[in-house]
This record gives structure tokens, sequence and C-alpha cells, in this order.
């Protein structure tokens, strides 16, 4: 199939993680399907889990056969298990807990208090990785990614002029000096975010249009990560009015 990249916008944020949340459960049922399973990466920020937590208010939540489907993460911040700023306890507390999935479905990254080095505990999820790949594979088939994109255009913890967004021999890196805290984490490389079947990357708010336009104008991934990254089928930018306000008219869905 033909890589689609397509820009979809809503009226504010509440509508967008509704829509999302929305499409998300219709498509995870149709890949449950096709496949007999479906495997999810999520991401953190105020609008990932804004979409987690819709999925979980959702009335069609429990038409997901949840116990086929396995979750891991984009990137992780390299705090202790229960600190309140780790995307894992977030998604947790948004969706995981109240849905009927399996503990071993669940492939959190490690955390700062479990008693292994950042730069281990990124060896250690690429080797979790390698484990759940089908055979002559060093990844597992991504269905579904979701990405939330920063204001500085980062992607996961992959941030502008730094080495982690040139990476492409490592699956997962521990990042050090990150330019928002904390200044350590744990992320995703490009190669394994583009190696998803579809990207969906959810995004709102002014401060991030300037970003967005860029990416999509062509900008060095250098530059504004976020224009390196493109899924196999499909890349999908689901935004908000205020976040669209810099994005090509021709790259617009015309029904949105």
């Amino acid at each position: 199939m033909t890589n689609e990249r397509r820009v979809l916008v809503h009226p504010d944020k509440q509508a967008l993680a509704g829509s999302v949340a929305a499409r998300f459960i219709t498509k995870t049922v149709d890949i449950l399907h096709e496949s007999g399973e479906a495997t999810v990466v999520l991401t953190g920020g105020s609008v990932g889990i804004a979409v987690l937590a819709a999925i979980n208010e959702s009335s069609a939540r429990d038409t997901v056969e949840w116990s086929k489907v396995s979750f891991w993460w984009g990137d992780e911040r390299w705090l202790p298990r229960q600190d309140a700023e780790r995307n894992e306890l977030q998604a947790r507390q948004a969706l995981l807990d109240h849905i009927d999935v399996p503990t071993e479905n669940i492939h959190a990254f490690a955390a700062s208090d479990d008693g292994i080095e950042l730069d281990s505990a990124a060896e250690q999820y690429s080797r979790e990785l390698a484990d759940h790949a089908a055979s002559g594979q060093t990844l597992p088939r991504f269905d579904i990614t979701f990405l939330g994109v920063g204001p500085d255009g980062h992607i996961a913890s992959l941030f502008p002029h730094q080495a982690g967004i040139r990476e492409t021999d490592a699956s997962v890196i521990g990042v050090r000096n990150s330019p928002k805290p904390p200044p350590e984490r744990l992320s995703l490389t490009r190669p394994v975010l583009n190696s998803s079947e579809r990207v969906w990357l959810v995004l709102a708010g002014s401060d991030k249009a300037s970003a967005l336009g860029l990416a999509l104008a062509g900008a060095s991934r250098d530059e504004v990560p976020v224009a390196g990254i493109k899924g196999r089928r499909r890349t999908v930018f689901f935004v908000d009015r205020d976040a669209a306000a810099e994005v090509p008219e021709n790259l617009i869905a015309p029904n949105y």
C-alpha cells in the first residue's frame, strides 16, 4: 500500500482526543480481526494521555479484545517507578489499569529505582524488543505508534541537534542532557519508530504550529526531528485548529 501522509484538524483538544480514541478502537478491532493480535506503541504528554483517557471513557472500549493487544512505549523519563511524571504510570492510570490486558503484554521501560543503570536499561529494552520479534527480525511488528510533538519538533526523546535523532544502529538509547526535564530518559530511535505500520502523531496548541509547519514543509530532521518520521503504511497528524495554523492547505484532509 502506498504510504499516506495526512493532517486531520479538529476544533479543540477535547474533540481531538475523542476522535483519535474512536479511530483507535475501530482500527484496533480491524487489526485484531485481520491478524489476531495488535501491537501499540504509547506516548506520554498531556494530549497522548488524554487520548488514553478518552479510550477508557468510550462506550466502545470493550469491543477491543485487550488480551490480544501488546503495549510498548516510545520513550520514558528516567525516574522512580511510582513517579507521577513517568509515562508508564500515567498510561496505567488513564487506561491500562482499567482494561483486561495481561501483565506480560505491557512492556514498560525500566525505572531509575530498579537497580539498573541508564545505558543498561536501554540495552535491556532492546533485548526485549528482539525477544518479541518474529523469526529473523529484530523488532516486533508495530501496528500503531502514537507520538507527541514538542514545540521544538522533538518526538519521543529525540531532540533537535542531539545525537539521538541521528542514531541508526541502536534500537533504544539512553538520553542525557535532555533540554526539557528530567535530563535523563530512554527512547526508541528513529528507525524503530519508522518501522511502524502506522504512525499517529497527536498534538494540540499554538506552540506546536511552527514545528508542524516546518516539518511538513520539508525541514531537516536534525532541525525539526518530527520531519524525519514516517510510518511504513500511513503517517497521520491528528491536530487541533491552533496547531494547524501553519500547515499547508493541500495537506489538510478535506472532510476535516
